[in-house]
């Protein structure tokens, strides 16, 4: 529970930000609205590291979070092991806070400690994953079965809980969202199949759905989407072989749709009431649900299904009646949004992890290798450019007036058209 003073600077925060906040702040993964897309026009296309680079920073420990910024700053989070003579025995759960100026380092705050007997995680995915969101003038920031904490954009820690406990497989993964007064997320790990809301006042728990589903393998990552339905808001919160519509101030559940997946990771879209749900592993599909059902919709709402070079792990574009993705291996493909028909099939090259974002009608891709390629949102394939750091890179871009943030295995960096 809040002590007297903390609730004071809470509430003060959440009144004194508000009125700064823009509808294009990239505060949230994905974006404002959560879906990649970026309002900007005047953001860089080409780049490499003598090109457009108007700083880097070097960030400590690991993390693939993705960087969110607000105002003059930009916040992400990292895992920075702690040194027992030659042995790395526990991490630092930590959240930095980086000037969108001159890239220095303004505060380093560490959240949690990990013990050394933590479970394990994929080659592919770090201590720090899920991406921070800044709300009404405060941080919230997300370590999975880690824990979960409230920050002031100064750095102190308002509130944390460690009190949501279950055995993850692979790690942590799949980033809160705001809903209203709370964060909701997705809790799939290897038997604990649920979706929870928390409160943004103090981190206690507002609502638990409990997942019913019968995979075999239960674990999953995907980031809900909050949208709303005949003017009734739903949480979409895909897990292993089902995604569940629900109730966005109670969890319960709306509707349900069934199909066979687990490990999901790509975060839902909804355009023009559509619902766009990948399934990831083994064999990923996308499906477009009408989320107007109740109940069992399996075999009523889905629209149209699609398999081919569906990605496992990126989250899709829509723009334009056009759906848009990359596949982790690198095929690209746009879609008629409303039909599933292929409209072209092309090899971008690499391997991906990392979400497109759409701005001024192009779309740019962040490879595994850190190669970029940047291509038109249109119905004829055409690459614009191809940038490279040369160094890997499994984190979504961050956005702001005029520069992208692109985090790496070693540095941020920020890239900004040099005048």
């Amino acid at each position: 529970m809040l002590h007297l003073f903390q609730r004071f600077v809470l509430i003060l925060g959440l009144f004194s930000h508000t009125s700064f906040v823009t509808g294009n702040d990239w505060v949230v993964f994905r974006g404002p609205n959560g879906d990649g897309s970026s309002a900007f026009q005047n953001l860089p296309i080409e780049w490499g590291a003598d090109n457009n680079v108007s700083w880097s920073t070097p960030i400590p420990g690991e993390g693939w979070s993705s960087p969110v910024v607000y105002k003059d700053t930009v916040y992400l989070t990292s895992a920075i092991p702690r040194v027992d003579g030659n042995e790395k025995t526990e991490f630092d759960l930590t959240v930095l806070a980086i000037d969108i100026l001159n890239g220095k380092t303004a505060w380093k705050t560490n959240v949690f400690i990990q013990d050394s007997d933590a479970p394990s995680k994929h080659q592919k995915n770090s201590h720090a994953s899920p991406t921070p969101i800044v709300h009404k003038g405060m941080l919230y920031v997300h370590f999975g079965h880690q824990g979960t904490a409230c920050l002031s954009l100064e750095g102190k820690i308002i509130w944390k809980t460690v009190a949501i406990k279950y055995q993850p497989v692979h790690g942590n993964g799949g980033t809160p969202i705001i809903v209203n007064d709370s964060m909701v997320f997705s809790v799939d790990g290897a038997a604990t199949t649920k979706v929870m809301a928390l409160m943004l006042a103090d981190g206690s728990v507002k609502w638990t759905f409990d997942r019913q589903s019968d995979a075999p393998r239960k674990f999953s990552f995907s980031t809900p989407a909050l949208i709303s339905v005949n003017g009734k808001q739903q949480v979409i919160s895909p897990g292993s072989d089902v995604v569940h519509g629900l109730d966005a101030e109670t969890g319960t559940m709306i509707w349900k749709v069934r199909y066979d997946g687990y490990s999901v990771i790509p975060k839902p879209v909804y355009k023009d009431g559509l619902l766009y749900v990948s399934t990831s592993y083994n064999t990923p599909w996308i499906y477009c649900i009408d989320p107007s059902g109740a109940g069992d919709i399996t075999d009523t709402h889905v629209k149209w299904s699609h398999q081919k070079q569906v990605p496992h792990t990126p989250s899709i574009i829509i723009v334009d009646g056009k759906l848009f993705m990359v596949s982790d291996r690198g095929i690209g493909s746009c879609l008629d949004a409303k039909t599933g028909e292929v409209i072209w099939q092309e090899r971008i090259g690499g391997n991906f992890s990392a979400s497109p974002i759409l701005a001024n009608g192009l779309i740019y891709l962040q490879s595994e290798q850190g190669d970029a390629t940047v291509i038109e949102a249109s119905s004829v394939f055409k690459v614009v450019a191809k940038n490279t750091f040369g160094e890997r890179s499994l984190a979504s871009y961050g956005v702001s007036d005029g520069a992208l943030f692109i985090r790496t295995s070693e540095s941020l960096y920020c890239v900004r058209n040099k005048k």
